[in-house]
């Protein structure tokens, strides 16, 4: 898929949590309704939103945003059903989802954060800073790639396709 079809694909709110929602989905496939009161609660802030959003995201998602999702190979739409289901192309754009909070952090900026004070921690252990020399090159490092362990095992399970874990568990 192009760079801008991606952007175009991406740049719309509502097509954005139309692909998170369904990706949350345990069998990627969700009602048109479904999305759309969700969609339409995420924007309003209010559960069950105002039935006039709830319309109006309904209306943009049947006319505009699902079938141009369909058309790039991420949704298929069933009119009949009214259903969405996830395609595999999504896995083209969800490396660009990663949603960051207001304020927050993206996994990136986390990851670099801990490695970058766990590397500041052993050097001030090694250089025997009062305080923190009493814990130790190896104790230091151990506890550090255990955070960075679990932060990442953590970050697969909740922003990744979990059929790995999937793979696990069937065997």
């Amino acid at each position: 898929m192009e760079p801008s079809d991606i952007h175009d694909i991406l740049r719309n709110d509502r097509r954005r949590l139309a692909i998170k929602h369904l990706k949350e989905q345990p069998d990627g496939r969700v009602g048109v309704r479904d999305l759309s009161e969700t969609i339409a609660a995420l924007e309003t802030g209010e559960d069950p939103p105002p039935s006039g959003k709830r319309q109006s995201v309904y209306v943009s998602l049947h006319q505009t945003h699902l079938p141009k999702l369909e058309a790039f190979g991420i949704f298929s739409y069933d009119s009949e059903e009214k259903e969405v289901c996830l395609q595999d192309r999504v896995r083209e754009v969800e490396v660009y989802l990663e949603v960051v909070p207001r304020y927050g952090l993206s996994w990136g900026e986390f990851y670099f954060g801990l490695g970058l004070l766990g590397s500041l921690t052993t050097v001030a252990v090694l250089l025997g800073v009062p305080g923190v020399e009493a814990l130790g090159v190896t104790v230091t490092a151990t506890v550090f790639f255990v955070i960075l362990m679990l932060s990442a095992t953590y970050h697969v399970y909740t922003q990744q396709d979990r059929i790995l874990f999937q793979r696990f568990r069937n065997e």
